[in-house]
């Protein structure tokens, strides 16, 4: 792993041809910010690691019997990992690819140059440090209106498909940003990314309760409950400066 970087990115290849699978097999682990954490060789199968291994970049093949790439994101919706790369031979895909939120798009067969770039837009999705990043203020175009939002006065963002909606005190408003384009804009003292599918304004967080199945919560000034998942669990806690582990 490069110094500079604090994590690997966990990967993941759904495809339904074993010689495509080994090809990015190969290409990925000779990639030292890369860990590749399992593959599927049908849409099913990936829809169903996705939701179990959590990672953050999925190579998806567009065309697999059953259950292809755009059934697997739709299924997914807002759970969708932060950085979806299509993978297929056909170049009529691209477009709807790009529409449903994918990162990139390969066409095989590709050449190792082609695949570097590629990785090169991931890292800088999911690894590149901002330099002073401080959104003041949102702007919601809808309807022919155009306004602006406070984030400051922002609660809390959720994924909603290929929106990210945010949460104003009883209102709500949908933005067309992923949640990992929007978190690299916001100042990371300010908010906290708790779930793949939710950004939490810090200050509107009251505390964390445990609930009855004994997951532990984020309570918002609101009374809002908002569950987080375990990866995001340490960076939480410490910019809420918690001294004791959940």
């Amino acid at each position: 792993m490069s110094p500079q970087h604090q994590h690997s990115i966990r990967a993941l290849i759904v495809d339904d041809e074993p010689l495509a699978r080994s090809n990015l097999r190969v290409l990925l682990r000779s990639d030292p910010d890369i860990t590749l954490i399992g593959e599927c060789g049908s849409g099913s199968e990936g829809l169903e690691k996705i939701r179990q291994l959590d990672p953050e970049l999925v190579f998806l093949d567009v065309q697999m019997p059953e259950c292809d790439g755009f059934d697997v994101l739709e299924l997914l919706g807002g759970d969708a990992p932060p950085a979806i790369v299509f993978v297929t031979a056909y170049d009529q895909y691209a477009l709807r690819a790009f529409d449903a939120g994918a990162l990139d798009y390969l066409l095989k067969p590709f050449d190792n140059t082609r695949f570097e770039r590629t990785l090169a837009r991931v890292k800088e999705r999911l690894l590149a440090k901002p330099g002073t990043p401080d959104l003041e203020r949102i702007m919601i175009k809808s309807a022919g209106r155009v306004q602006f939002i406070k984030t400051g006065e922002i609660d809390w963002i959720e994924a909603a498909d290929y929106y990210a909606c945010l949460h104003v005190g009883t209102r709500s408003h949908l933005l067309r940003r992923s949640l990992a384009d929007l978190e690299e804009d916001l100042e990371p003292s300010k908010f906290c990314r708790i779930h793949r599918s939710t950004i939490v304004n810090l200050e509107r967080v009251r505390g964390i309760e445990v609930n009855a199945e004994g997951d532990p919560e984020v309570v918002l000034e609101n009374g809002e409950h908002l569950r987080f998942s375990r990866r995001y669990r340490k960076a939480l806690q410490d910019k809420l400066g918690m001294t004791e582990q959940l």
